[in-house]
């Protein structure tokens, strides 16, 4: 395919178009698209995998994009490719999206060594587009040293991310809350780095607030790990690190603490394990979103769908059941 070809063919303009037709054409829902992006997918496959995976969640108005564009230049300029993958709200009402990162990540777009790709979320859940997963893997076959997945950055439901990614860092502001609110984020215990942004701006705050998440993060280990890596190779334990995007200060401390990330977990195998068990659940996730696409266009369903609809609101069945007799029409079991 050369499409494929292209996609190798070095840093530049050949290499960007082929990596936007491919994206394109894995967001696309054509029946006829589809078949194409899966023979992409299967021959680009073996070219994936070099990257490192870094995911970036946190709530609006933290920094992401200011974060992300003072890291990506941080690392060209240390002789690194860097794609961006960001993922911007799409609107519930008109379903448009702005896919403004571009904007805000002005002199990232324009550099050579980068490829920032602005998606919309399209209804999906968990902070990311539904095939971040596949331009994920178009960004590495070009070659791509760093792959960073921003999410919509919406609320407590970022965690997709989490699953698609290496390493998973939630940015906090200095005056995000308490620890009690930090502990009743679930984000933060799945973080892998925490990152207290916009520390110039009240560094006695992003102090409080450094100390507040260790701690919570040290409960969080100490109940979620226990002992279960006493006789195995040293473990990552969460941290926590403040910088200052806009001024670009502590950008070296954080990519060294993820470096020390990657190589620990390179040697100890969870790396590859981790990615070995995405890769089951992405599967398992397109499944289950293939059957419920087959299952609302299926023919039986839509003939029995808005009268099933109509007896639940009128209280004269019960969803259970309503759901069951669906089903079965879907599998044409009658006895279901």
């Amino acid at each position: 395919m050369k499409l494929a070809a292209d996609l190798q063919s070095g840093s530049g303009p050949v290499q960007r178009r082929a990596m936007a037709k491919a994206i394109t054409l894995l967001e696309s829902t054509r029946a006829d698209h589809r078949l194409q992006a899966d023979a992409l997918l299967t021959e680009i496959l073996p070219l994936t995998g070099r990257a490192f995976r870094l995911g970036i969640s946190g709530v609006p108005g933290v920094g992401k994009s200011t974060f992300i564009e003072a890291l990506g230049l941080f690392l060209i300029e240390r002789g690194l490719r860097v794609a961006v993958l960001a993922v911007d709200p799409s609107s519930t009402v008109s379903g448009g999206s702005i896919l403004g990162d571009k904007t805000r990540m002005e002199r990232l777009s324009m550099h050579a060594q980068a490829y920032i790709r602005p998606s919309p979320s399209s209804g999906t859940l968990g902070g990311v587009a539904e095939k971040t997963r596949e331009a994920m893997l178009v960004c590495e076959a070009a070659g791509y040293d760093v792959v960073i997945v921003e999410t919509v950055g919406v609320g407590q439901s970022e965690t997709a991310v989490a699953g698609m990614t290496d390493m998973y860092v939630l940015l906090q502001l200095p005056n995000a809350g308490d620890d009690l609110q930090a502990i009743k984020k679930g984000v933060m215990e799945l973080a892998d780095l925490v990152v207290i942004n916009k520390a110039d701006l009240d560094p006695l705050a992003a102090t409080r607030a450094r100390a507040h998440i260790s701690s919570n993060l040290r409960v969080h280990a100490m109940h979620g790990h226990g002992h279960d890596h006493a006789e195995q190779a040293p473990a990552w334990y969460p941290q926590v690190m403040q910088l200052s995007a806009l001024k670009a200060q502590g950008l070296e401390e954080f990519w060294a603490a993820v470096c020390r990330y990657r190589s620990l977990q390179e040697a100890n195998g969870a790396l590859a394990e981790k990615r070995r068990q995405q890769a089951l659940a992405w599967m398992w996730e397109r499944i289950q979103a293939g059957l419920q696409q087959q299952f609302s266009t299926h023919t039986a369903v839509q003939a029995a769908l808005a009268p099933s609809i109509e007896q639940v609101l009128a209280g004269q069945l019960a969803p259970s059941t309503a759901a069951r007799q669906l089903l079965a029409h879907f599998s044409g079991d009658k006895h279901a």
